[in-house]
């Protein structure tokens, strides 16, 4: 038996705990309001105006209210009611004055509402309102000698505050608290009891009960008002910038739409414009997007010089996906044809069903006029230029080499030689002119395969043997045949090596010195072609890579293209070149970069770069 209790009262012990955290969690769920560092200060300010405007509110209504009871009670003096009758006549004529006095402390928190302590305090002045209707039947009843228990009055005034100004729930307890308190303390330190028949004592077990759950409900119900505000408040503070995000990106975007030197479109899948830009206008020569979208019903006949191109437009994204530089010729609205570069992708939706192609256009007739014109330049450089003299050095190498005996010339060999090295000259720079503009237009080609850059080096130095002797030159090369490889095209390389140990030669006096380093540095070797000649100037050097410039210091009676085609070469293999001049010291030095070929990297047969 005696187990049986404890097992009892253990199983009870363990329901009253279970319940107790269950209370626990239930209560930090409901009533964890949000602390000061969690509430914004955007949400207080609110709040402190939401309910400075609700106690305007509440203020009329209390004092209708009061003036309802006051006109009852003047009423009461000339005609009595018989539900006051069993109250003393000079009890009812008191309580008739403290209802003026209450109307008059109303008409005095109207006055302090309009003012800047109202509007800064109105939590203050909520509690200020609250007592003077509270507080002032107590102590009307407390100087009469008896408690009165305003079941009525309270209610009304706690209902009325919660239901108008439901924040700040700390307010309306403090409010209640400091009346009950009052109602208590007072009336049990004095002895007094209640004149009123249905509760003849102070402590009340219906009347505390009751008092306890109204002021709970309406604590309660403020309190989740206020965090329902607060959540309310804060997702429309979150969407507003959100809204405001929204619309300076829109604004970003339509400038950039606006402003965009390209011309930006989207078309419907029928060949109609949805949208245009300002650019594209210009570029189909109409006055604004709207025209665009206006006329444009059928792209395919209306746009295109050749209507196939619209087709051709659909076939490559529906098989790609995206086109880029789809290159055609349109008609502009005073039927000229310009030339057009698009690029353009299908937008489609969730289901892949196609929405609409959204694209870029680009007026390239300049640059189609460009190439044209080169293309031209090309045939005259070929043609007229270049097969004249290959002719001519072809009758003076045959000439020289004493083939041609159907006439005598008598023109010297020291002349014929000379004439030679002149044709033979013009050829290269042609060739070299050339070569310059075809690598700007395509590219440099370079068919790459690991090197040894000392046997370049080799090659290049036995090729230009005859110039140094001449010129009396000293060369030293330095650089060693344990190298790591480079992934380069030999001969490119050959004729950087050869182009800048020509230029040091053609540019220097007689007896020069050049010395030729490489070294491994990290992922690249570091080359130098260094002489010690009279240098070149810094405002030389800073143009000494452009197309077509020639040092005036240097005698040059090239065009500039050989260091140009050095940096072609250098960058197409994905390296630097530059210079550093010791004018003051003299002399200078040529420099530039190679990738290494690292373990395990693939290897590029050839290409274009």
């Amino acid at each position: 038996m005696h187990d049986t209790c404890d097992g009892m009262v253990k199983v009870g012990k363990t329901l009253m705990a279970s319940l107790l955290q269950q209370l626990a969690k239930w209560w930090k769920q409901i009533f964890a309001s949000p602390t000061i560092d969690v509430i914004t200060a955007e949400y207080q300010s609110w709040r402190t105006q939401f309910l400075w405007e609700r106690l305007r509110l509440w203020l009329w209504l209390a004092l209708i209210c009061l003036l309802s009871f006051t006109l009852r009670d003047i009423y009461d003096l000339f005609f009595p009611l018989k539900e006051l009758s069993q109250l003393p006549k000079v009890l009812r004529i008191q309580g008739l004055a403290i209802n003026i006095a209450m109307l008059l402390s109303l008409l005095v928190c109207f006055a302090v509402h309009k003012t800047q302590f109202g509007l800064r305090h109105p939590g203050r002045l909520f509690l200020g309102t609250s007592w003077s209707i509270s507080f002032a039947s107590q102590l009307f009843a407390t100087i009469n000698g008896f408690a009165l228990p305003d079941t009525f009055g309270w209610s009304l005034l706690f209902l009325s505050q919660a239901i108008f100004m439901p924040v700040r729930w700390p307010l309306h307890l403090l409010s209640q608290m400091s009346i009950l308190v009052y109602y208590f303390a007072v009336n049990t330190a004095l002895g007094l009891k209640p004149i009123l028949p249905e509760l003849p004592e102070i402590y009340n077990v219906t009347f505390i009960l009751y008092i306890f759950w109204f002021c709970t409900i309406c604590d309660v119900g403020v309190y989740l008002y206020d965090r329902l505000q607060y959540s309310e408040f804060n997702a429309r503070e979150a969407l507003e910038s959100a809204n405001k995000k929204l619309v300076i990106a829109e604004a970003k975007y339509r400038s950039i739409f606006e402003n965009a030197i390209e011309g930006i479109f989207q078309s419907s899948p029928d060949g109609r414009y949805i949208t245009a830009n300002p650019a594209l206008a210009r570029i189909y020569g109409y006055s604004s997007p709207e025209e665009v979208t206006a006329n444009f019903t059928d792209i395919e006949s209306q746009l295109y010089v050749d209507s196939s191109r619209r087709a051709e437009f659909v076939r490559l994204i529906e098989k790609y996906g995206i086109i880029s530089e789809f290159e055609s010729q349109i008609y502009r609205q005073d039927g000229s044809v310009v030339w057009i570069s698009e690029k353009a992708y299908a937008v489609r939706d969730a289901a892949g069903k196609l929405l609409y192609y959204e694209g870029l256009t680009e007026d390239i007739t300049q640059r189609k006029q460009a190439e044209e014109a080169l293309r031209v330049f090309f045939h005259a450089v070929s043609h007229d230029l270049r097969n004249p003299v290959l002719g001519s050095l072809m009758v003076l190498r045959n000439l020289l080499s004493g083939n041609d005996t159907s006439s005598q010339i008598p023109v010297s060999r020291f002349i014929l030689e000379r004439m030679e090295q002149s044709c033979d000259r013009q050829l290269n720079l042609i060739n070299s002119l050339m070569e310059a503009h075809v690598n700007d237009m395509q590219g440099v080609v370079l068919q790459l395969q690991p090197v040894q850059l000392h046997t370049v080096v080799t090659d290049a130095i036995a090729d230009l043997q005859p110039m140094l002797t001449k010129n009396q030159t000293t060369l030293s090369n330095l650089i060693t045949a344990d190298l790591p490889l480079v992934n380069a095209d030999a001969t490119q390389l050959w004729r950087v090596f050869s182009n800048l140990i020509g230029n040091a030669i053609k540019h220097n006096p007689p007896g020069l010195q050049i010395t030729i380093n490489a070294q491994s540095e990290g992922d690249k070797i570091y080359c130098t072609v260094s002489d010690n000649g009279v240098g070149i100037s810094q405002e030389q050097s800073d143009r000494l890579f452009d197309l077509y410039f020639r040092g005036n210091n240097r005698n040059s009676v090239g065009l500039g293209l050989g260091l140009y085609l050095c940096k072609q070469i250098i960058h197409a293999h994905g390296g630097e070149i530059g210079l550093d001049s010791g004018l003051k010291a003299g002399g200078a030095t040529f420099w530039f970069t190679l990738p290494i070929i690292l373990e395990g990297g693939g290897q590029e047969a050839g290409g274009r770069v």
